[in-house]
Formats: structure tokens, C-alpha cells, sequence
């Protein structure tokens, strides 16, 4: 079978975007080539994924969430904040709510028994949300496209914005192409006065073993209502954060990839200290961590990404917001936000009753 029938089966089909600059004999590229592990590598990564995780991997105790209600959302000052999970914001701008990759399954996996399962609920249910103007996915991996989520939210949704093919998807699970853009790097819309622009990452996208970078993957500048937001979706470091930052920055906040990294695929997901360099690159003022505290996806314990970036934070004099789950973030003021995972590691390591 060719490569552009496998890609069809998936209810995608490459050859609508072959125009684009980031795709080559059929599949997108990064600006700088992925480095391919090998099989030896490889192998050796699944091996320490069975028997060389450690113990603190995934959190003893439960991780502290604050429950929300639709009343709350509904009764909430503009230029508002929550984290929901994972890399999943829900945004309040103008009275209109935005969302980005949102995942409210319990496992990122392609089943429903195996895979990363989540440390914890969501602050609300998908029937608890309100009306959403905007969903703004940034690639097509399960921790960031849901295909239930999608087709939950698809009714209270007026917008889905995507990067090329993620957008073929959406159709293809029955997502009126009426309500779907898809969008190339530097192209841009405006959905109700707010300003969408995609913008480069260094990644890879798929959901099987044969549409490997079959979809674009992206990063997303959002400007209105007198913010600019950064969401990196997921990405390596990449001189590409800093033509980010000439063209659209200063930022008043990133929302910046700080977790599932590893030195063994360290350009597609970033080491603290390069989510640190991206956000004053950037010409970021505030800082969030995401990508972490929900789903285990590497090898380190799941708190040490909030350690490393607010050590490294702190003594770059960079302002970190580092909230609940569940917690509401002032987008005009944000706050410093207390070191919540602390408690948690304190009751981790509090040794069993006999």
C-alpha cells in the first residue's frame, strides 16, 4: 500500500496541503531533521520505560485540585485563567471562553484499559463548561487531541482552530468542516476580536504506526483584549522561539512545555533550562509551566519538573505562575503561585502504616 493510500485511511489526505513549506514527499518537517534513535536506542527507551521507572514517577497522594462550576466560569472576571490539566488552559477573554488541547479522558492512550493514566480528574466536566468560542489544538498526539473530548465538546464549540490535516481529523470524526480552520506556520485568523497566529515548533505528530508526521504540528501566538499569550503546544528547543519572540513578543505570559523530557529525545521536548531560554527568547514576562503534574510520559519523578524550572526561575528573576489545578490566574496580574507540590512530595515520602 503507497504511503498516500495508508495516510487516507485515516481520513487524512496529505496532497490538500502540499503547498505548504513544511511538507516533503508527504510528510512535514521540522526546519532542522528530527534525530532518528535507532532500533538499539529505542529499544533500550521501552526497556526503562517497563522495569527502570522510578518509584516517585507517579504521585503516592492525591494531587491538589480545585473544583469549578459553570456559575463560577460564568460569573468570573475577563482576562481570566485555568489550568485544567496537563497542557489544557481554559482562557476568558471579552465574556468568550477558549480552550486549548483539550484532554478530560482518564488515560492519553488509544485504549481505554492501558496507557498514561491521569494523577487526577478535572476540575469539571465537560457538561460543566460553558458555551466555548475557540479550541486551538496544537498537534494530533493523544495527551493533546482527546478524539472523546473532541466529540463531547463539538455541540458547545464554534470554533476549532488546528494545524494543517489535525483540522482532516476533526472532519473525519464527524466535526462540521464549517467549524474548522487549519491554518499553516505564520498564517493567521481572527475569531471575535481575538488575533490566532500558528507558529513553528520542533516536534512530530501521529496516532498509529502509518501517518507519522502526516499532520502539521504548531505553537500558537493569542492577541486581544490587550494581552499576548504564548502556548508552545509541544516542542525542543529551536532558534525558531526567538523569530517568535522579534516578530509578536513581548509576551505577558508563556505558556511554555516544562515536562516528558529526556536527554534521549531532546529535540522534540524541552529540558527545563531550554523552556527557561524559549521564554526570554520570547521576551516573555510571566512564566507558566505546562505539559506536566497530569499523565507520566517519561522517566523522571513527576515533580522534578516543577522544581528544576522554579529553581532556574528564580534565579533568573523570571516571575513564575505555577497555580492549582483548577485555580484562577489574573492574566493582568498574575501571581506567584506557592510551591503546591511540596506538600504532595511530603506526603510521598511519609513512610506506610505498619
Amino acid at each position: 500500500m503507497t504511503t498516500s493510500l495508508c495516510v487516507r485511511r485515516h481520513g487524512l489526505n496529505t496532497e490538500a496541503h502540499a503547498g505548504s513549506p513544511q511538507m516533503r514527499d508527504g510528510r512535514f518537517r521540522n526546519e532542522t531533521p528530527r534525530q532518528a534513535m535507532g532500533l538499539l536506542k529505542t529499544l533500550g527507551v521501552m526497556w526503562r520505560f517497563l522495569v527502570g521507572k522510578p518509584a516517585d514517577s507517579v504521585p503516592s497522594q492525591p494531587i491538589p485540585v480545585q473544583s469549578l462550576s459553570r456559575s463560577e466560569l460564568l460569573a468570573a472576571p475577563d482576562h481570566s485563567l485555568w489550568r485544567l490539566g496537563h497542557s489544557t488552559m481554559l482562557i476568558k477573554l471579552d465574556q468568550r471562553f477558549w480552550l486549548t488541547d483539550p484532554v478530560f479522558s482518564e488515560r492519553a492512550s488509544p485504549f481505554s484499559f492501558m496507557g498514561p493514566k491521569r494523577f487526577h480528574a478535572p476540575p469539571l466536566s465537560i457538561d460543566e463548561l460553558p458555551p466555548i468560542t475557540g479550541v486551538l489544538l496544537s498537534h494530533d498526539h493523544y495527551d493533546h487531541l482527546d478524539h472523546a473530548a473532541i466529540l463531547a465538546l463539538a455541540p458547545k464549540v464554534d470554533h476549532f482552530i488546528t494545524p494543517l490535516g489535525v483540522g482532516d481529523r476533526l472532519t473525519a470524526w464527524g466535526i462540521p468542516a464549517a467549524k474548522v480552520q487549519q491554518l499553516d506556520w505564520w498564517q493567521e485568523t481572527v475569531v471575535d476580536g481575538l488575533r490566532l497566529i500558528a507558529t513553528p515548533a520542533q516536534h512530530f505528530s501521529g496516532r498509529s504506526l502509518s501517518d507519522g508526521n502526516s499532520t502539521l504540528w504548531a505553537s500558537w501566538v493569542l492577541m486581544g483584549a490587550g494581552l499576548r499569550l504564548f502556548f508552545s503546544g509541544d516542542s525542543g528547543y529551536f532558534r525558531g522561539f526567538k523569530t517568535i519572540g522579534d516578530r509578536f513578543g513581548p509576551f505577558d505570559l508563556t505558556l511554555m512545555e516544562t515536562g516528558a523530557y529526556n536527554a534521549d529525545w531532546a529535540d522534540i521536548h524541552m529540558q527545563p533550562e531550554q523552556s527557561l531560554q524559549a521564554h526570554l527568547d520570547l521576551r516573555g514576562r510571566h512564566l507558566m509551566p505546562i505539559h506536566n503534574g497530569t499523565f507520566d510520559l517519561s522517566l523522571h519523578p513527576w515533580h522534578e519538573p516543577f522544581e528544576r524550572i522554579a529553581d532556574l526561575a528564580w534565579n533568573a528573576g523570571v516571575p513564575l505562575v505555577t497555580p492549582v489545578m483548577g485555580e484562577r490566574v489574573d492574566l493582568q496580574a498574575p501571581a506567584r503561585s506557592g510551591h503546591w507540590w511540596e506538600a504532595v512530595q511530603e506526603l510521598d515520602a511519609e513512610p506506610s502504616p505498619a
